[in-house]
C-alpha cells in the first residue's frame, strides 16, 4: 500500500552517507536521485525511503509521533542496523530486543527522524 516514505533533512550529502549504509545492509541501493532528493529501495520491491530538502525552503523538522519502520530479515540484522546507525552518528531510542510480538531496535538519524529496524515474531 505504501509506495515510499520521505523524511526531511537539513544536509542532503550528510544524510545520504547515513542512508547509503543502512540501505546497503538491507540489500538495496539508491533508486532515484536529484539535487534535492534521494530515494533508496528496489523498484519492484516494497516501500522505499527517501530524504529531501524541504520544498518550501524552510528548515526540516521532525514530526512528533512519526516513525519509519525498516523490515529486517532476522534479529541479527536488526542488531546490525541499530549498531550501524549509532556508529554513523545516529542516536539510540531503544536498544534491540524483544517487544510484544516482534523484535526491534529504535534510533534517530542525523536530523532527528525516528526509525526502527524490526522483525515480527
Amino acid at each position: 500500500m505504501i509506495g515510499y516514505v520521505t523524511l526531511g533533512t537539513r544536509d542532503l550529502k550528510r544524510a545520504a552517507k547515513f542512508y547509503d549504509a543502512i540501505a546497503s545492509e538491507l540489500g538495496v541501493g539508491r533508486m532515484f536521485e536529484t539535487d534535492r532528493f534521494i530515494a533508496w529501495g528496489a523498484p519492484d520491491g516494497g516501500a522505499g525511503i527517501g530524504i529531501t530538502l524541504p520544498f518550501d525552503g524552510r528548515p526540516a523538522t521532525v514530526g512528533n509521533g512519526v516513525m519509519v519502520a525498516l523490515a529486517a530479515k532476522d534479529t541479527a540484522q536488526v542488531d546490525r542496523i541499530h549498531a550501524l546507525a549509532l556508529s554513523l552518528g545516529g542516536t539510540n531510542e531503544g536498544a534491540p530486543g524483544p517487544r510484544e510480538g516482534y523484535y526491534a531496535g529504535y534510533f534517530r538519524d542525523l536530523d532527528g527522524n525516528k526509525l526502527n529496524a524490526f522483525v515480527m515474531g
